[in-house]
């Protein structure tokens, strides 16, 4: 294959371009926010979890008084009932006072019994709105720190995109003045290649394989035509020369 030095030297800026794609894509993948956010989201969601189990926590508690609350109150009412019926005098067997009096004193350690577990129960439900109120701050706290890494990732990506796209329509532009067949193996090779499909001949040593050329291929190099394609033998890039080659 046959091209002008002149396109050949081309063929080097859409490496280069190619080559500044490849890391503006890299560093897209590899921004420190990615990893920012994913391990902030994991804190997040086990705080949410957190907090649903505490806010499940508190609303039982908040049944749980509610039902002793009305067993206190029930209570209440029935010794209020029978402490009246033995002031009214309306009992006056002797073996019916003796039962009042022995249900109004039962009545009244029940109703000590049911208020000492409302406490309780009161405790913990208190105990779960304070762990709520700490979990929702905590939850609202990770949420800001999400939002800022977002808010910066996002504006690194645009910036990044911006280059990019400067540098496709820079592209573009370059690899529409190359030889298509020229063009054509560059590609081939440069998916073959891990992203370099031309390298500069430079001081006798490919900038693809970073390996010197050996005597005969340095002479075979210097008795190629000028707009001869060279092939780099070790690793079978275009071999693109230019003045810095050491010829």
């Amino acid at each position: 294959m046959n091209a002008a030095p002149a396109d050949q030297i081309r063929l080097l800026d859409v490496q280069s371009l190619d080559a500044r794609l490849q890391q503006l894509a890299h560093k897209r993948r590899s921004l420190p926010e990615h990893a920012e956010i994913e391990s902030l989201t994991k804190d997040l969601t086990q705080l949410r979890d957190l907090l649903v189990a505490s806010q499940t926590e508190e609303s039982d508690c908040s049944r749980e008084q509610t039902k002793a609350e009305q067993d206190v109150d029930q209570v209440r009412q029935r010794a209020s009932r029978d402490q009246q019926r033995l002031d009214s005098g309306a009992v006056t067997s002797p073996k019916d006072l003796e039962n009042l009096q022995r249900e109004i004193a039962s009545l009244a350690k029940r109703q000590g019994d049911l208020e000492d577990v409302v406490l309780e129960i009161m405790e913990r439900r208190e105990s779960a709105q304070e762990r709520v109120a700490e979990l929702t701050e905590r939850v609202s706290s990770v949420q800001s720190k999400i939002d800022d890494a977002t808010a910066r990732r996002d504006a690194a990506e645009e910036s990044l995109d911006g280059e990019a796209a400067s540098a496709t329509k820079e592209r573009e532009v370059i690899a529409g003045s190359v030889p298509a067949d020229l063009l054509k193996l560059y590609e081939k090779l440069r998916e073959q290649q891990g992203g370099v499909g031309a390298a500069r001949l430079y001081q006798r040593r490919c900038e693809g394989c970073r390996l010197e050329l050996n005597i005969t291929e340095v002479n075979d190099v210097k008795a190629a035509a000028p707009d001869a394609v060279l092939r780099c033998e070790n690793c079978r890039r275009i071999l693109i020369r230019t003045s810095e080659s050491g010829l």
